[in-house]
């Protein structure tokens, strides 16, 4: 029987909300096996009204919840087990949180980059791309999916992978909102025994020169290093910097010129688990972080950009900006291998604001003719435009291709849908 909570169910108030925004919906539907999510749907689709599909609920975009619609929500599908020993492949849950994976992970001396949150859910990030700290050195999360299971519009389970399904396995990877709900999904982790994570706090009076230098040396730092930068309109700017190895002496190596791009505050460096990178809070989730984002790559930190993103930062719209590395590893995948095609840029640049404003969207505008495609988690304003920025024509038709296939009646419509 399904567990479905309605508004006068006593547990419902832990359910109906997102960590980005809050929602009231008529019903949140926590199913425990892919035949249980197949039934959640047809539940859904039979109640009407909007539907929302919920891993982890701290999903910036805030499309995991609604008003008045079904949410399916998956964190009871959170199990985390190894299925072969001697290649590093492991099973996970959607619902499963990167915090727990990592943690899970570790004493087998494995890891998978995922971001910098550890309460973020596996199923949003990973059929979208995972923009993680061990980026550079090992891909984005969705470059080490090999096998996935997903519940279709019909109400079929699929499994996935490069022989069995190929077009939906390639979509899955970079558009998995759009063709279903990801029951569980094969990783092939990375031997990470340990990282060396270091932070630094620059003080910074002049930001656009920083930024050049800051991008110069990432570009210029061994594979092992991913880089993200936060600045939220001040003079103190942070910086959270991975190796991802545990040869100390190299890791001293490849931070010394993140001493160098400007004047240093305060440092810190150890050598700890990846799973000390991106611990799980388990704070609950009650709308308690609003956000409005905007987004899209760079390949470079050039003085246009610099400049642009200088002028955004002194706008005073409560903006603050993020700016993860890529590259690397990310690029050498070829552009058409997934559904997610930005294999060329070497940045990811997010600004967020408190919520939506005109004043926000032109002063974003002005930073955007530097930059190139766009992460879709990071992005609220859905466009048409954007979705183009998003999805390159030939990955469009393809996915458009795909999803005629899949979900005819464009079921899944809440995440940049690409019907």
């Amino acid at each position: 029987m399904l567990d479905i909570i309605r508004p006068d169910d006593r547990r419902y108030p832990g359910v109906r909300h997102v960590y980005t925004a809050t929602g009231s919906p008529a019903a949140v539907i926590r199913p425990r096996s892919a035949d249980e999510v197949a039934e959640a749907l047809l539940w859904a689709r039979e109640a009407g009204g909007p539907l929302s599909i919920r891993s982890g609920g701290h999903g910036l975009s805030s499309v995991s919840t609604n008003d008045g619609g079904t949410v399916i929500d998956l964190g009871e599908l959170s199990s985390i087990e190894r299925i072969d020993a001697g290649d590093g492949l492991v099973r996970i849950g959607p619902g499963a949180r990167w915090g727990d994976v990592a943690r899970a992970l570790h004493p087998w001396g494995l890891a998978i980059s995922s971001g910098d949150s550890g309460d973020v859910g596996v199923g949003g990030l990973a059929t979208t791309a995972g923009v993680g700290l061990m980026g550079r050195a090992h891909g984005l999360t969705i470059d080490h999916i090999v096998a996935a299971r997903i519940v279709t519009a019909d109400g079929s389970i699929r499994t996935l992978d490069a022989e069995e399904e190929p077009d939906l396995f390639w979509a899955v990877r970079g558009a998995g909102a759009n063709m279903g709900i990801v029951t569980s999904m094969d990783f092939r982790a990375a031997p990470v025994p340990m990282v060396a994570h270091a932070t630094f706090h620059y003080g910074v009076p002049r930001l656009a020169p920083f930024l050049r230098s800051w991008g110069e040396t990432v570009e210029a730092a061994p594979r092992e290093i991913g880089a993200f930068l936060y600045m939220g309109g001040g003079e103190v700017v942070m910086a959270s910097v991975v190796f991802a190895g545990e040869d100390t002496v190299a890791a001293e190596q490849a931070f010394a010129p993140f001493l160098k791009i400007g004047r240093v505050l305060g440092r810190r460096a150890v050598l700890t688990p990846y799973a000390s990178v991106v611990t799980r809070t388990g704070a609950p989730h009650y709308g308690q972080q609003g956000a409005y984002l905007h987004n899209g790559f760079a390949v470079h930190l050039d003085g246009p950009l610099s400049k642009r993103l200088e002028t955004l930062l002194g706008s005073q719209y409560g903006t603050m900006v993020q700016i993860r590395s890529v590259g690397g590893a990310v690029n050498d995948v070829p552009t058409e291998a997934t559904a997610f095609a930005h294999r060329y840029q070497n940045f990811s640049v997010t600004a967020v604001a408190p919520g939506p404003s005109a004043s926000f969207d032109a002063a974003w505008e002005f930073v955007r003719p530097s930059l190139d495609g766009l992460y879709l988690s990071f992005e609220t304003a859905f466009s048409p435009q954007r979705l183009t920025d998003a999805f390159p024509p030939p990955t469009l038709q393809r996915l458009r291709e795909i999803k005629r296939k899949v979900d005819p009646e464009n079921v899944f419509n809440q995440n940049f849908p690409v019907a």
